[in-house]
């Protein structure tokens, strides 16, 4: 997952935290542990934001590659 590209988006969309949460249906806490890598956003979670957010594709976000 790349936090910052979803910073990015939300910021582009003018969505904060705390409207995302409440549009989704999750907590603050659960955000940050899955924007952290704590755990992981499922595949509902995941469309809602696609859809929240209009993005093309949850691709560059939320399956970006690593590289080490």
């Amino acid at each position: 997952m790349d936090k910052y590209r979803l910073e990015y988006e939300m910021k582009r969309k003018g969505v904060s935290t705390d409207d995302l949460c409440a549009q989704i249906g999750m907590s603050k806490a659960s955000f940050y542990r899955k924007t952290s890598g704590a755990s992981e956003f499922t595949l509902s979670e995941i469309q809602k934001i696609v859809d929240l957010l209009g993005l093309a594709s949850p691709i560059d976000v939320f399956f970006a590659d690593t590289v080490s």
